[in-house]
C-alpha cells in the first residue's frame, strides 16, 4: 500500500514539474478584454502601495467618452518597449491633471496601448504599466485616485493598421477617455 502511494505520489510530481507556468486566456469576445487597474487604494499612504488590483472588463462596456481639456491633445505616445512619459507629453498630463483637478466629479479611464510586437500577455503588461506611469504622474500633479483608472488593451485596439514603424508609434499609446 505504502509502495503505491509513493508511486503515485512521484507520478504527481513528475506530471506537476512538466506543466506550464502560463496560463491561456479565453478567446476575446467583442472589441477585447482589457486589464484594469483603479486608483483606490494605490496612493503612497494606502496599505500595500505598489500592490494593485487587476480585474478584467469589457471593451466598450456602455461608459460615454465626454471631452477632456479644450484644445489639448488626449494621447500620450512612448517609445517601443518603454513605459517612460516622454518629457514631450508632460504638458499634456499637466492640461489633464488642472482639468480634473477643477471638477472632482470627473473621471478618467487611461487607456494604456502597445503595438502588435510581443506576446499578447507581455502587450497587455505593458500597456498597464503606460496607463500606471500616466496615472502617477497625475497622482503627482494633485489628482485624486479616486478619479483615474488605468487599464490596458495591449495590443487589441490598434489606432493604425499595419507594420510599419509609422503604425507602431501611432499604437504606442495611452488615451484619455473621460466618464
Amino acid at each position: 500500500m505504502l509502495k503505491k502511494l509513493l508511486i503515485a505520489a512521484g507520478v504527481a510530481a513528475l506530471l506537476a514539474g512538466c506543466g506550464s507556468n502560463v496560463k491561456l486566456d479565453p478567446p476575446i469576445q467583442g472589441d477585447g478584454a482589457a486589464t484594469s487597474t483603479t486608483g483606490a487604494g494605490t496612493g503612497a499612504n494606502a496599505q500595500g502601495a505598489g500592490q494593485s488590483s487587476v480585474t478584467q472588463v469589457q471593451a466598450g462596456s456602455g461608459g460615454r467618452d465626454m471631452a477632456g481639456p479644450a484644445g489639448v491633445g488626449k494621447v500620450v505616445y512612448f517609445d517601443y518597449d518603454s513605459f517612460v512619459v516622454k518629457p514631450d507629453y508632460q504638458p499634456v498630463v499637466e492640461a489633464h491633471a488642472r482639468f480634473l483637478q477643477a471638477d472632482r466629479n470627473r473621471h478618467v479611464v487611461l487607456e494604456g496601448n502597445t503595438d502588435e510586437r510581443g506576446s499578447r500577455e507581455y502587450n497587455l503588461a505593458l500597456g498597464q504599466k503606460r496607463a500606471e506611469a500616466v496615472r502617477r504622474s497625475l497622482s503627482i500633479l494633485g489628482v485624486s485616485d479616486a478619479q483615474v483608472e488605468a487599464v490596458s488593451f495591449g495590443e487589441e485596439k490598434p489606432a493604425v493598421a499595419g507594420s510599419s514603424e509609422e503604425a507602431y508609434a501611432k499604437n504606442r499609446r495611452v488615451e484619455f477617455s473621460y466618464r
